[in-house]
């Protein structure tokens, strides 16, 4: 993923125009009281709303409320994610995720770096780029880390670019004249079909497992799989064909671009994904990295949060391939060593976490029939 693309500031994080959405907390009879108290907070008491009918309405009202929420309670979805996974239902847990792996060998070093002195607990791999070889091998040395695929369809810079993993003659419209992957994300779409991607992502996951990687997560970058509906199936489908979980948009975010049912939907299918996912906020980090990320995490919300970063060294490397250089290396700099930063997270009392326990625990789930159900 690339937070750079200047004509298109939104194409930051894979939350994008027909993305899911998070399933909504179970209603409780404590937020159904709460709700009531500041329903009859705002009547005066011996206003003409207090005396005669209004007074048994609410009170109608108010059984009506609380018999319906006995009926949702007994139709949620049961615990949190962080109950599931050992936690309080009030821990606040976070994913630390790098993308852009393997895309060259800065980025290589910088997400080591993160892993190993830092606070990185997770990274996604671009399978079809050049230095793919070096962190898959660094990977299957260091079966600790946690590394899933960062699936792409693109390739957005202009002096260095890749191809697909995929043979060309299974996904021609993947490629572009030079037979490179498009840059932009509405090329794919206006050239490309959803079962070419299907394709081209399942050669990525298929490398990486060859490769040795133990694959823990699955997001999309650029969000190619999340823009359309006919993509995002095939993002669902990878999901359950590999039993992964994904990156998942908040559910704030998913609901204002009109799209609040998508979470339910593929949660229904037994794939997992964190609670909240830091996008609204992107277009600020900018202006000034370490204080933008410093709020983020002494502001985080219960349940299980990602955000991420692309670090990477500051190497003449980088800076040949992209204008985003100082963002990313000021990046892994504040992840990887910045003090005020871990005083931060233990001060707030952050739990950090990775995929593998979300995957673990989607695998012990996940029913064949649902599986099978989806191919």
């Amino acid at each position: 993923m690339t937070r750079d693309l200047r004509v298109h500031p939104l194409r930051t994080g894979p939350i994008l125009k027909y993305q899911l959405a998070p399933v909504p907390n179970a209603v409780t009879n404590t937020h159904m009281l709460h709700h009531l108290r500041l329903l009859h907070g705002s009547f005066h008491t011996g206003s003409p709303l207090t005396v005669g009918v209004w007074p048994r309405l609410l009170a109608i009202l108010a059984l009506l409320v609380l018999a319906g929420c006995f009926s949702l309670a007994t139709a949620a979805e049961g615990p949190s994610l962080a109950e599931r996974l050992g936690y309080k239902v009030t821990d606040r847990l976070l994913i630390i995720n790098g993308d852009d792996v393997g895309m060259c060998h800065a980025a290589n070093l910088g997400t080591i770096q993160c892993l190993e002195q830092g606070l990185m607990r997770s990274a996604t791999i671009m399978v079809p780029c050049p230095w793919f070889p070096e962190i898959a091998a660094y990977a299957k040395a260091h079966p600790d880390k946690e590394f899933g695929i960062h699936l792409c369809h693109t390739s957005e810079w202009h002096g260095y670019r890749w191809g697909p993993v995929a043979p060309p003659d299974q996904v021609p419209g993947l490629l572009d004249p030079d037979g490179y992957l498009w840059h932009e994300v509405e090329q794919v779409y206006g050239h490309a079909t959803p079962t070419q991607a299907l394709v081209e992502a399942r050669a990525q996951i298929r490398r990486a497992l060859a490769a040795g990687v133990d694959v823990t997560h699955l997001d999309s970058h650029m969000g190619t799989l999340q823009y359309d509906p006919e993509y995002m199936k095939v993002y669902l489908q990878l999901a359950v064909e590999f039993d992964l979980p994904l990156r998942m948009g908040s559910q704030e975010t998913l609901t204002r671009f009109g799209h609040p049912e998508v979470r339910p939907q593929f949660a229904a299918k037994g794939v997992l994904f964190p609670d909240h996912f830091i996008y609204d906020k992107l277009p600020n980090e900018s202006k000034d990295v370490k204080a933008f990320w410093l709020g983020i995490v002494k502001n985080l919300k219960p349940g299980v949060t990602e955000l991420y970063i692309h670090a990477a060294l500051p190497t003449d490397e980088l800076q040949a391939i992209t204008g985003s250089w100082k963002t990313r290396s000021a990046e892994c700099a504040l992840f990887s060593q910045d003090p005020d930063m871990k005083k931060a997270l233990t001060d707030q009392g952050i739990i950090l976490i990775g995929y593998r326990a979300i995957r673990d625990l989607q695998r012990r789930h996940l029913q064949p029939t649902i599986k099978e159900s989806v191919r």
